[in-house]
Formats: C-alpha cells, sequence, structure tokens
C-alpha cells in the first residue's frame, strides 16, 4: 500500500476548498489500545465526508475527539480556524458551531420534543423563550415532524425521535454537523426518513461528517468517503472511486460484506 496516497487524499478539502475541519497526526488511546493511529483530515466547508469501516476501526472515536467528547493523546485538532485544547472556553466555542446526532437518540424523555429543542438555545445561546419556541418549531418543519412537537420522546417512532434529534442539533445553528452512525438503531422502515432528512440537510450546504454504512446514502450525498480499518485511514476517494475501482485489499472486502 502506497501510504501517502489516502493521507494526501484526505487533507485535500472538498466543498468550496475552505478549510472547516483539519485533523493533523491525530492520536487516541485507551489504556493499552491505540484506537486512532495519525489521523489526517481535512474537511472543507459545504462538503460531506462519509467514514467508513469495520467495528471497531476508529470511525466513532474520530468524531467523538473532533467534538471532545475524547480527549486526542497527540496531534491537532482544529475547527473553523479554532484549536482544539484543554481550556474550557476554547472547547465551548468549538461546540457552539458542532451539532452532534448519535446511535442513541439521547432525548429527555421527560421533556416534549419542543423542550428538547429549545432547551440548548435556551440555556447556551440565551435566547428569549419565544424566540427559542419559534426556531424550534422551523426545524421540527424542517424535518417533517412539527405535529410532533408536544409530544414526549416516547410516544414518537424511532425514526421520529431521530430527527427530533437531528432538530435537537440544528436548533443551535451549527456550521458542522456530526452523525455517529444515526440509522444504526432504527428498524428498517424507519431508516429511510432519516436518511431523506439528512440529505436535504447536506443539499442545503450543510458541512457534515456521517459516520455510516449506508451505501445508498453515501453515493447520493458523499463528496468523499474515508475508509477506516485498525485505527487509520486506508483509502479515500469519491463515491463512485470506491463503488468501481477501490484500490486496496481491505477496502474491496468490507466492500464485499455489505454491498
Amino acid at each position: 500500500m502506497t501510504q501517502t496516497t489516502p493521507a494526501s487524499k484526505a487533507m485535500q478539502p472538498g466543498g468550496t476548498g475552505e478549510q472547516m475541519i483539519l485533523l493533523e497526526g491525530v492520536q487516541k488511546w485507551f489504556d493499552d489500545f491505540q484506537a486512532l493511529r495519525g489521523i489526517d483530515l481535512a474537511v472543507g466547508r459545504r462538503e460531506v465526508v462519509v467514514v467508513l469501516g469495520p467495528s471497531g476501526s476508529g470511525k466513532s472515536t474520530l468524531i467523538r475527539c473532533i467534538n471532545r467528547l475524547e480527549k486526542h493523546d497527540g496531534g491537532r485538532i482544529v475547527v473553523d480556524g479554532i484549536e482544539l485544547s484543554d481550556d474550557l472556553r476554547n472547547i465551548s466555542e468549538i461546540r457552539r458551531e458542532l451539532g452532534m446526532v448519535f446511535q442513541q437518540f439521547n432525548l429527555f424523555p421527560h421533556r416534549t420534543v419542543l423542550d428538547n429543542v429549545t432547551l440548548a438555545p435556551r440555556q447556551v445561546r440565551r435566547r428569549p423563550r419565544a424566540e427559542a419556541r419559534k426556531a424550534a418549531m422551523e426545524m421540527l418543519e424542517r424535518v417533517r415532524i412539527p405535529e410532533q412537537a408536544h409530544k414526549y420522546p416516547g410516544q414518537l417512532s424511532g425514526g421520529q425521535q431521530q430527527r427530533a434529534a437531528i432538530a435537537r442539533a440544528l436548533a443551535m445553528e451549527p456550521k458542522i454537523m456530526l452523525f455517529d452512525e444515526p440509522t444504526s438503531a432504527l428498524d428498517p422502515e424507519m431508516i429511510k426518513e432519516v436518511l431523506e432528512t439528512m440529505e436535504e440537510l447536506a443539499e442545503s450546504g450543510m458541512t457534515m461528517i456521517v459516520v455510516s454504512h449506508e451505501m445508498g446514502f453515501a453515493r447520493a450525498v458523499a463528496d468523499r468517503m474515508v475508509f477506516m480499518a485498525d485505527g487509520e485511514i486506508v483509502e479515500v476517494g469519491t463515491p463512485d472511486h470506491f463503488f468501481e475501482n477501490p484500490q486496496e485489499e481491505r477496502t474491496k472486502q468490507f466492500l464485499s460484506q455489505i454491498l
């Protein structure tokens, strides 16, 4: 394998070409296990990057480090010109620019959908109640569940809960959205509605990193795909490259198992 090929492609941001996320030599350890091994990746404004790979390859750890849900142990992470450090003010500033959607919906079960969506804008951005509620309803319209605003999460389907989680992230007006396998906890019939919401978000120009094995979504929406294995970036390319002419044996083997 030519080591420079995936690294050089990973460091060429797409979208507008304006760099929004930069990872240089990022390393992460969990005790004796090295989860990330010198990750280099640049993501451009308005670019959609889909990250795929086998379980344990470091995909989720990668985006959790970008949001400082995990602390990286080496290298640099820069988000919209701000380098991630131990300074709590720095971390808070970066998190204001990032929206995150997880495998599990993480909605507060004792609050209505509308309350879930307005909570962070009111507490973090200090939005007045009426303004936050108006913006929240706009986000629920955007993800096509405004009629669920006054229900509790337990009254919604899994797909509706995940769309509520997306609306909650969007209510903070992030510049970047991170998705960690957002459809993996959903029944098959609910996956389509969540992917359609994500596709519309990508088409609107949102910068996105998506950890997912939804290959139809990747083919339709991704600007670049990143294949990871054993904590390293193995191959980077367009969807056409991945589906029609992957170069690395590990990539070919993985795709043969999921396609």
